[in-house]
Protein backbone atom coordinates (compact mmCIF):
# COMPACT_ATOMS: atom_id res chain seq x y z
CA UNK A 1 0.00 0.00 0.00
CA UNK A 2 1.45 3.34 -1.04
CA UNK A 3 1.07 6.40 1.16
CA UNK A 4 -1.49 7.95 -1.19
CA UNK A 5 -3.60 4.79 -0.83
CA UNK A 6 -3.87 5.11 2.96
CA UNK A 7 -7.33 5.25 4.52
CA UNK A 8 -8.47 8.78 5.36
CA UNK A 9 -8.10 8.21 9.11
CA UNK A 10 -4.37 7.49 8.81
CA UNK A 11 -1.50 9.90 8.25
CA UNK A 12 2.11 9.05 7.42
CA UNK A 13 3.06 9.27 11.10
CA UNK A 14 -0.14 7.72 12.44
CA UNK A 15 -0.04 4.48 10.51
CA UNK A 16 -1.70 1.41 11.93
CA UNK A 17 0.65 -1.52 12.59
CA UNK A 18 -0.34 -3.31 9.39
CA UNK A 19 0.17 -0.15 7.31
CA UNK A 20 3.63 0.24 8.86
CA UNK A 21 4.51 -3.27 7.71
CA UNK A 22 3.19 -2.61 4.20
CA UNK A 23 5.37 0.50 3.92
CA UNK A 24 8.38 -1.48 5.10
CA UNK A 25 7.72 -4.02 2.33
CA UNK A 26 7.35 -1.27 -0.29
CA UNK A 27 10.75 0.11 0.74
CA UNK A 28 12.51 -3.22 0.15
CA UNK A 29 10.91 -4.24 -3.17
CA UNK A 30 13.54 -2.39 -5.28
CA UNK A 31 16.22 -4.68 -3.82
CA UNK A 32 14.46 -7.99 -4.55
CA UNK A 33 15.21 -8.34 -8.27
CA UNK A 34 13.13 -11.03 -9.98
CA UNK A 35 11.68 -12.10 -6.63
CA UNK A 36 9.65 -8.88 -6.59
CA UNK A 37 7.25 -10.86 -8.80
CA UNK A 38 6.11 -12.65 -5.62
CA UNK A 39 6.18 -9.63 -3.28
CA UNK A 40 2.39 -9.26 -3.23
CA UNK A 41 2.20 -12.50 -1.24
CA UNK A 42 3.92 -10.69 1.65
CA UNK A 43 1.14 -8.09 1.71
CA UNK A 44 -1.61 -10.64 2.27
CA UNK A 45 -1.86 -12.87 5.36
CA UNK A 46 -2.29 -16.54 4.50
CA UNK A 47 -5.21 -16.97 6.88
CA UNK A 48 -6.99 -15.05 9.63
CA UNK A 49 -9.12 -16.58 12.37
CA UNK A 50 -11.30 -14.37 14.59
CA UNK A 51 -12.98 -16.21 17.44
CA UNK A 52 -15.49 -15.50 20.18
CA UNK A 53 -14.13 -16.57 23.57
CA UNK A 54 -16.98 -16.89 26.10
CA UNK A 55 -16.19 -17.83 29.71
CA UNK A 56 -18.00 -18.09 33.03
CA UNK A 57 -16.82 -15.37 35.40
CA UNK A 58 -16.46 -16.03 39.11
CA UNK A 59 -19.75 -14.22 39.81
CA UNK A 60 -21.64 -16.70 37.61
CA UNK A 61 -22.12 -14.38 34.62
CA UNK A 62 -20.84 -15.04 31.12
CA UNK A 63 -18.36 -12.69 29.46
CA UNK A 64 -17.34 -12.67 25.80
CA UNK A 65 -13.89 -11.72 24.51
CA UNK A 66 -12.59 -11.42 20.96
CA UNK A 67 -9.59 -13.53 20.05
CA UNK A 68 -7.34 -13.78 16.98
CA UNK A 69 -4.84 -16.10 15.37
CA UNK A 70 -3.18 -15.02 12.13
CA UNK A 71 -0.87 -16.97 9.83
CA UNK A 72 1.02 -14.48 7.72
CA UNK A 73 3.28 -16.77 5.71
CA UNK A 74 4.27 -20.43 6.04
CA UNK A 75 6.47 -20.85 2.94
CA UNK A 76 9.54 -21.69 5.06
CA UNK A 77 7.90 -23.78 7.77
CA UNK A 78 5.14 -23.87 10.40
CA UNK A 79 3.80 -20.64 11.82
CA UNK A 80 5.57 -19.31 14.91
CA UNK A 81 4.59 -16.38 17.08
CA UNK A 82 3.32 -15.32 20.47
CA UNK A 83 -0.07 -14.81 22.08
CA UNK A 84 -0.76 -11.54 23.87
CA UNK A 85 -3.55 -10.65 26.31
CA UNK A 86 -4.10 -6.89 26.17
CA UNK A 87 -7.05 -4.52 26.13
CA UNK A 88 -5.85 -2.84 22.92
CA UNK A 89 -5.35 -5.98 20.83
CA UNK A 90 -6.91 -5.58 17.38
CA UNK A 91 -6.71 -7.25 13.99
CA UNK A 92 -4.32 -4.72 12.42
CA UNK A 93 -1.89 -5.26 15.29
CA UNK A 94 -2.04 -9.06 15.15
CA UNK A 95 -1.67 -9.06 11.36
CA UNK A 96 1.42 -6.87 11.61
CA UNK A 97 2.92 -8.88 14.45
CA UNK A 98 2.47 -12.09 12.45
CA UNK A 99 4.15 -10.45 9.45
CA UNK A 100 7.06 -9.20 11.56
CA UNK A 101 7.45 -12.80 12.79
CA UNK A 102 7.79 -13.93 9.17
CA UNK A 103 10.58 -11.39 8.66
CA UNK A 104 12.21 -12.09 12.02
CA UNK A 105 12.34 -15.86 11.60
CA UNK A 106 13.75 -15.55 8.09
CA UNK A 107 16.25 -12.84 9.03
CA UNK A 108 17.92 -15.07 11.62
CA UNK A 109 17.51 -18.24 9.55
CA UNK A 110 14.94 -20.13 11.62
CA UNK A 111 12.80 -22.70 9.74
CA UNK A 112 9.51 -21.03 10.59
CA UNK A 113 6.86 -18.87 9.03
CA UNK A 114 5.12 -16.02 10.82
CA UNK A 115 2.06 -16.23 13.07
CA UNK A 116 0.60 -14.30 15.99
CA UNK A 117 -2.42 -14.37 18.27
CA UNK A 118 -4.13 -12.42 20.98
CA UNK A 119 -7.23 -11.72 23.00
CA UNK A 120 -8.64 -8.25 23.59
CA UNK A 121 -8.75 -8.33 27.40
CA UNK A 122 -7.15 -6.60 30.35
CA UNK A 123 -5.89 -9.65 32.26
CA UNK A 124 -5.52 -7.56 35.43
CA UNK A 125 -9.32 -7.58 35.72
CA UNK A 126 -9.52 -11.39 35.80
CA UNK A 127 -8.91 -13.82 38.64
CA UNK A 128 -6.50 -16.69 38.14
CA UNK A 129 -9.41 -19.06 37.56
CA UNK A 130 -10.99 -16.73 34.99
CA UNK A 131 -7.64 -16.34 33.22
CA UNK A 132 -7.25 -20.12 33.04
CA UNK A 133 -10.75 -20.56 31.61
CA UNK A 134 -10.11 -17.80 29.09
CA UNK A 135 -6.84 -19.43 27.99
CA UNK A 136 -8.32 -22.89 27.68
CA UNK A 137 -11.37 -21.71 25.72
CA UNK A 138 -9.19 -19.63 23.38
CA UNK A 139 -6.87 -22.60 22.82
CA UNK A 140 -9.83 -24.78 21.90
CA UNK A 141 -11.21 -22.15 19.52
CA UNK A 142 -7.92 -21.83 17.62
CA UNK A 143 -7.16 -25.54 17.89
CA UNK A 144 -7.80 -26.14 14.21
CA UNK A 145 -4.82 -23.91 13.34
CA UNK A 146 -2.18 -24.84 15.92
CA UNK A 147 -0.01 -27.93 16.26
CA UNK A 148 3.68 -28.90 16.63
CA UNK A 149 4.14 -28.99 12.85
CA UNK A 150 1.48 -26.37 11.96
CA UNK A 151 1.69 -23.34 14.27
CA UNK A 152 3.50 -23.09 17.60
CA UNK A 153 2.35 -20.27 19.94
CA UNK A 154 4.59 -18.72 22.61
CA UNK A 155 4.33 -16.06 25.36
CA UNK A 156 4.01 -12.39 24.50
CA UNK A 157 2.60 -9.34 26.29
CA UNK A 158 0.83 -10.38 29.52
CA UNK A 159 1.26 -14.12 28.90
CA UNK A 160 3.80 -16.35 30.61
CA UNK A 161 4.91 -19.97 31.18
CA UNK A 162 1.74 -20.72 33.17
CA UNK A 163 -0.45 -19.60 30.28
CA UNK A 164 1.61 -21.77 27.94
CA UNK A 165 1.16 -24.73 30.31
CA UNK A 166 -2.62 -24.28 30.14
CA UNK A 167 -2.47 -24.05 26.34
CA UNK A 168 -0.33 -27.16 26.06
CA UNK A 169 -2.56 -29.13 28.42
CA UNK A 170 -5.76 -28.05 26.65
CA UNK A 171 -4.42 -28.98 23.22
CA UNK A 172 -3.11 -32.29 24.58
CA UNK A 173 -6.46 -33.17 26.18
CA UNK A 174 -8.28 -32.39 22.93
CA UNK A 175 -5.81 -34.53 20.95
CA UNK A 176 -5.85 -37.40 23.43
CA UNK A 177 -2.06 -37.40 23.87
CA UNK A 178 0.56 -35.20 25.49
CA UNK A 179 2.00 -32.80 22.93
CA UNK A 180 4.73 -30.71 24.55
CA UNK A 181 5.85 -29.22 21.22
CA UNK A 182 2.58 -27.38 20.50
CA UNK A 183 3.80 -24.29 22.40
CA UNK A 184 7.14 -22.91 23.54
CA UNK A 185 7.96 -20.80 26.57
CA UNK A 186 6.56 -23.54 28.82
CA UNK A 187 7.72 -24.25 32.38
CA UNK A 188 10.90 -26.35 32.37
CA UNK A 189 9.01 -29.13 34.18
CA UNK A 190 6.73 -29.48 31.14
CA UNK A 191 9.40 -29.53 28.45
CA UNK A 192 10.38 -25.89 28.50
CA UNK A 193 13.93 -24.79 27.83
CA UNK A 194 16.46 -23.42 30.24
CA UNK A 195 17.41 -19.85 29.33
CA UNK A 196 14.05 -19.05 27.72
CA UNK A 197 12.95 -16.41 30.24
CA UNK A 198 16.04 -14.27 29.61
CA UNK A 199 16.35 -15.04 25.90
CA UNK A 200 14.74 -11.95 24.35
CA UNK A 201 16.49 -9.51 26.68
CA UNK A 202 19.75 -11.37 26.21
CA UNK A 203 19.37 -11.10 22.43
CA UNK A 204 18.82 -7.35 22.80
CA UNK A 205 22.08 -7.11 24.75
CA UNK A 206 24.03 -9.24 22.26
CA UNK A 207 22.92 -7.25 19.20
CA UNK A 208 23.44 -3.95 21.06
CA UNK A 209 26.99 -4.93 21.99
CA UNK A 210 27.71 -5.85 18.35
CA UNK A 211 26.38 -2.47 17.22
CA UNK A 212 28.40 -0.66 19.89
CA UNK A 213 31.58 -2.40 18.77
CA UNK A 214 31.03 -1.24 15.19
CA UNK A 215 30.32 2.31 16.34
CA UNK A 216 33.43 2.37 18.55
CA UNK A 217 31.52 2.53 21.85
CA UNK A 218 32.79 0.86 25.01
CA UNK A 219 30.37 -1.27 27.00
CA UNK A 220 32.02 -0.32 30.29
CA UNK A 221 30.38 2.90 31.47
CA UNK A 222 27.98 3.16 28.53
CA UNK A 223 24.73 4.98 29.36
CA UNK A 224 21.57 2.98 28.66
CA UNK A 225 17.90 4.06 28.74
CA UNK A 226 15.12 1.46 28.75
CA UNK A 227 11.45 2.02 27.93
CA UNK A 228 9.26 -0.83 29.14
CA UNK A 229 10.32 -2.80 32.19
CA UNK A 230 8.66 -6.14 31.64
CA UNK A 231 10.54 -9.32 30.89
CA UNK A 232 12.49 -7.92 27.92
CA UNK A 233 13.39 -4.50 29.29
CA UNK A 234 14.28 -5.64 32.79
CA UNK A 235 16.43 -8.52 31.53
CA UNK A 236 18.30 -6.32 29.06
CA UNK A 237 18.86 -3.69 31.77
CA UNK A 238 20.18 -6.29 34.20
CA UNK A 239 22.61 -7.81 31.68
CA UNK A 240 23.87 -4.37 30.61
CA UNK A 241 24.42 -3.45 34.25
CA UNK A 242 26.22 -6.74 34.94
CA UNK A 243 28.63 -5.88 32.10
CA UNK A 244 29.52 -2.47 33.52
CA UNK A 245 27.07 -0.23 31.67
CA UNK A 246 25.02 2.41 33.53
CA UNK A 247 21.23 2.24 33.20
CA UNK A 248 20.45 5.94 33.55
CA UNK A 249 16.70 5.99 32.77
CA UNK A 250 13.79 3.54 32.93
CA UNK A 251 10.18 4.12 31.93
CA UNK A 252 7.09 1.95 32.39
CA UNK A 253 3.37 2.53 32.89
CA UNK A 254 3.97 3.61 36.50
CA UNK A 255 6.39 6.43 35.66
CA UNK A 256 9.85 7.46 34.49
CA UNK A 257 12.97 7.47 36.63
CA UNK A 258 16.47 8.89 36.06
CA UNK A 259 19.82 8.67 37.80
CA UNK A 260 22.95 10.09 36.21
CA UNK A 261 25.19 7.65 38.06
CA UNK A 262 23.07 4.63 37.18
CA UNK A 263 20.02 2.73 38.41
CA UNK A 264 20.23 -0.73 39.94
CA UNK A 265 17.87 -2.77 37.68
CA UNK A 266 17.31 -5.37 40.39
CA UNK A 267 16.21 -2.67 42.84
CA UNK A 268 13.92 -1.18 40.20
CA UNK A 269 12.36 -4.58 39.53
CA UNK A 270 11.82 -5.11 43.26
CA UNK A 271 10.16 -1.69 43.51
CA UNK A 272 7.60 -2.66 40.87
CA UNK A 273 6.65 -5.98 42.49
CA UNK A 274 3.13 -6.46 43.86
CA UNK A 275 1.75 -3.38 42.11
CA UNK A 276 4.60 -1.10 43.16
CA UNK A 277 5.95 1.82 41.14
CA UNK A 278 9.32 2.59 39.60
CA UNK A 279 9.45 5.82 41.60
CA UNK A 280 10.02 3.78 44.76
CA UNK A 281 13.46 2.70 43.50
CA UNK A 282 16.18 4.02 45.86
CA UNK A 283 18.42 6.85 44.66
CA UNK A 284 16.44 7.96 41.60
CA UNK A 285 14.61 11.09 40.45
CA UNK A 286 11.25 11.01 38.72
CA UNK A 287 10.98 12.89 35.42
CA UNK A 288 8.16 13.54 32.97
CA UNK A 289 7.30 10.78 30.51
CA UNK A 290 8.05 12.99 27.49
CA UNK A 291 11.47 13.85 28.95
CA UNK A 292 12.53 10.21 28.72
CA UNK A 293 13.25 10.54 24.99
CA UNK A 294 15.73 13.38 25.43
CA UNK A 295 17.80 11.71 28.17
CA UNK A 296 21.50 11.78 27.17
CA UNK A 297 22.53 8.16 26.56
CA UNK A 298 24.52 5.89 24.29
CA UNK A 299 21.92 3.15 23.86
CA UNK A 300 18.13 3.53 23.91
CA UNK A 301 16.03 0.38 24.20
CA UNK A 302 12.30 0.76 23.43
CA UNK A 303 10.91 -2.47 24.91
CA UNK A 304 7.24 -1.62 25.39
CA UNK A 305 4.66 -1.56 22.58
CA UNK A 306 4.32 -0.42 18.96
CA UNK A 307 4.62 3.17 17.67
CA UNK A 308 6.49 4.68 20.62
CA UNK A 309 9.08 6.57 18.54
CA UNK A 310 7.33 8.94 16.14
CA UNK A 311 8.18 12.08 14.18
CA UNK A 312 7.23 14.08 17.29
CA UNK A 313 9.92 12.63 19.57
CA UNK A 314 12.51 11.08 17.21
CA UNK A 315 14.36 14.39 16.85
CA UNK A 316 14.74 14.63 20.64
CA UNK A 317 16.57 11.32 20.91
CA UNK A 318 20.24 11.78 21.80
CA UNK A 319 21.16 8.09 21.82
CA UNK A 320 23.80 6.97 19.37
CA UNK A 321 22.10 3.56 18.98
CA UNK A 322 18.44 2.53 19.27
CA UNK A 323 17.91 -1.19 19.88
CA UNK A 324 14.30 -2.25 19.41
CA UNK A 325 13.32 -4.66 22.16
CA UNK A 326 9.62 -4.25 21.31
CA UNK A 327 7.90 -5.12 18.05
CA UNK A 328 7.32 -2.14 15.74
CA UNK A 329 8.24 0.64 18.20
CA UNK A 330 9.40 3.05 15.47
CA UNK A 331 7.19 4.54 12.75
CA UNK A 332 8.60 4.84 9.21
CA UNK A 333 8.60 8.63 9.52
CA UNK A 334 10.63 8.40 12.74
CA UNK A 335 12.95 5.88 11.08
CA UNK A 336 13.82 8.48 8.45
CA UNK A 337 14.51 11.14 11.09
CA UNK A 338 16.80 8.83 13.06
CA UNK A 339 18.68 7.86 9.89
CA UNK A 340 19.12 11.50 8.91
CA UNK A 341 20.59 12.41 12.31
CA UNK A 342 22.99 9.46 12.21
CA UNK A 343 21.31 7.33 14.86
CA UNK A 344 21.92 3.63 14.26
CA UNK A 345 18.73 1.57 14.67
CA UNK A 346 19.03 -2.16 15.36
CA UNK A 347 15.58 -3.28 14.15
CA UNK A 348 13.12 -5.37 16.10
CA UNK A 349 13.25 -8.25 13.62
CA UNK A 350 16.87 -8.78 14.67
CA UNK A 351 17.20 -7.22 18.14
CA UNK A 352 14.37 -9.11 19.84
CA UNK A 353 14.80 -12.39 17.95
CA UNK A 354 16.46 -14.03 20.95
CA UNK A 355 13.11 -15.20 22.28
CA UNK A 356 12.01 -17.01 19.14
CA UNK A 357 15.52 -18.40 18.71
CA UNK A 358 15.42 -20.12 22.09
CA UNK A 359 11.82 -21.11 21.35
CA UNK A 360 13.24 -22.91 18.34
CA UNK A 361 15.77 -24.61 20.59
CA UNK A 362 12.92 -25.63 22.92
CA UNK A 363 10.88 -27.03 20.01
CA UNK A 364 13.87 -29.09 18.81
CA UNK A 365 14.47 -30.38 22.35
CA UNK A 366 10.81 -31.39 22.69
CA UNK A 367 10.95 -33.43 19.49
CA UNK A 368 14.14 -35.19 20.54
CA UNK A 369 13.31 -35.44 24.26
CA UNK A 370 16.91 -34.43 24.92
CA UNK A 371 17.56 -31.20 26.81
CA UNK A 372 20.57 -28.87 26.81
CA UNK A 373 22.16 -27.03 29.71
CA UNK A 374 21.61 -23.30 30.17
CA UNK A 375 25.23 -22.62 29.24
CA UNK A 376 24.73 -24.55 25.99
CA UNK A 377 21.54 -22.60 25.27
CA UNK A 378 23.20 -19.23 25.89
CA UNK A 379 26.25 -20.13 23.80
CA UNK A 380 24.09 -21.23 20.86
CA UNK A 381 21.95 -18.11 21.17
CA UNK A 382 24.92 -15.75 21.33
CA UNK A 383 26.56 -17.35 18.30
CA UNK A 384 23.41 -17.31 16.16
CA UNK A 385 22.56 -13.70 17.05
CA UNK A 386 26.10 -12.45 16.36
CA UNK A 387 26.23 -14.31 13.06
CA UNK A 388 22.86 -12.85 12.04
CA UNK A 389 24.00 -9.34 13.00
CA UNK A 390 27.19 -9.68 10.99
CA UNK A 391 25.29 -10.91 7.92
CA UNK A 392 22.83 -8.00 8.07
CA UNK A 393 25.62 -5.49 8.70
CA UNK A 394 27.41 -6.67 5.56
CA UNK A 395 24.22 -6.30 3.48
CA UNK A 396 23.68 -2.84 4.97
CA UNK A 397 27.21 -1.79 4.02
CA UNK A 398 27.00 -3.32 0.55
CA UNK A 399 23.75 -1.59 -0.40
CA UNK A 400 24.20 1.58 1.66
CA UNK A 401 20.92 1.04 3.51
CA UNK A 402 19.77 0.96 7.13
CA UNK A 403 19.96 -2.23 9.16
CA UNK A 404 16.16 -2.49 8.97
CA UNK A 405 16.19 -2.43 5.19
CA UNK A 406 19.08 -4.90 5.21
CA UNK A 407 17.07 -7.24 7.45
CA UNK A 408 14.11 -7.02 5.09
CA UNK A 409 16.32 -7.65 2.05
CA UNK A 410 17.69 -10.83 3.62
CA UNK A 411 14.37 -12.03 5.05
CA UNK A 412 12.19 -11.26 2.05
CA UNK A 413 14.71 -12.88 -0.28
CA UNK A 414 14.62 -16.07 1.79
CA UNK A 415 10.83 -16.14 2.06
CA UNK A 416 10.20 -15.35 -1.60
CA UNK A 417 12.79 -17.84 -2.80
CA UNK A 418 10.85 -20.50 -0.89
CA UNK A 419 7.58 -19.18 -2.35
CA UNK A 420 8.98 -19.29 -5.91
CA UNK A 421 10.46 -22.79 -5.51
CA UNK A 422 7.22 -24.18 -4.07
CA UNK A 423 5.12 -22.65 -6.81
CA UNK A 424 1.33 -22.41 -6.66
CA UNK A 425 -1.04 -25.28 -6.00
CA UNK A 426 -3.17 -26.20 -7.84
Amino acid sequence: MKNHDLPSYLSKDNLGPWEIFLEQIDRVIPYLGNLAYWAESLKRPKRILIVDVPIHLDDGSVAHFEGYRVHHNTSRGPGKGGVRFHQDVNLSEVMALSAWMTIKNAAVGLPYGGAKGGIRVDPRTLSSGELERLTRRYTTEIGLLIGPDKDIPAPDVNTNPQVMAWMMDTYSMNMGRTSTGVVTGKPVALGGSLGRSDATGRGVFVTASEAMQRRGLRLEGARVAVQGFGNVGSTAARIFSDHGAKVVAIQDITGTIYAENGIDPRAALKATEHGGKLGATPGVSEIGSADFWSVPCDVLIPAALERQITSENAGKIQAKIVVEGANGPTTPAADDILADQGTLVVPDVLANAGGVTVSYFEWVQDFSSYYWTEDEINARLDRLMREAFTALWEVSERHGVTLRTAAYIVACTRVLEARALRGLYP
